[in-house]
């Protein structure tokens, strides 16, 4: 239900005593006295409703930057965002977000972050049951895996107008590195392969 300025009005009208000493009429001083404290009271009332909106992240505004600080963001690994929806996006993601180590939530993280198609290798380490000739540390491979980047992501090449003293191609995203580094399992080594056919 909608509560406007006369709803109050109304109800600080009912709660005068009867009488000739409290007119009720428009343009009386009372009368005036009574709006004022319906507005001030409906101000009140709308602060409120407001603040229960603020307490859902996906509908925050005012409160948006307390949200914000209280998870963590902005994130230094990413790019700032650089709207309202973006940043309630984000916040969204980062109070549902449960975090893990499998290699499914990694793949969901970077198709989350913009890399789509993305996959893992995970290198073994030498088993009782590993060929004879294969090596201990496995080629310095040991609790390392990799994140394979597809085709086109990320990579630029250099262009006819591009200046001579760019690279002829270039590829990485400090920030991704940053994300993964972040949440990886502390005793792995993580590697990042760009370009990779899926």
């Amino acid at each position: 239900m909608d509560v406007t300025v006369a709803n109050y009005r109304q109800q600080l009208l009912r709660l005068l005593p009867q009488g000739p000493a409290w007119p009720q009429d428009e343009g009386d001083l009372a009368a005036r006295l009574l709006n004022a404290l319906a507005l001030t009271y409906l101000s009140a009332h709308k602060a409120a409703e407001q603040l229960h909106d603020e307490a859902d992240p996906r509908a925050a505004s005012a409160l948006l930057d307390d949200w914000e600080r209280n998870y963590g963001l902005p994130d230094p690994c990413l790019a700032p965002a650089v709207s309202v929806a973006d940043r309630r996006s984000r916040l969204v993601q980062k109070v549902v977000w449960n975090g893990g180590q499998s290699r499914a939530f990694f793949i969901g993280l970077l198709a989350s972050v913009g890399y789509p198609g993305a996959t893992i290798t995970e290198f073994r380490s030498f088993r009782a049951n590993s060929k004879c000739n294969a090596a201990l540390n496995q080629g310095g491979w040991r609790n390392a895996w990799r994140v394979n980047i597809p085709i086109g992501a990320d990579v630029r090449r250099m262009k006819v107008n591009s200046r001579c003293n760019e690279p002829l191609a270039s590829w990485g995203d400090p920030g991704l590195q940053c994300l993964l580094a972040k949440h990886k399992p502390a005793q792995t080594i993580l590697y990042i392969s760009y370009g990779v056919s899926p």
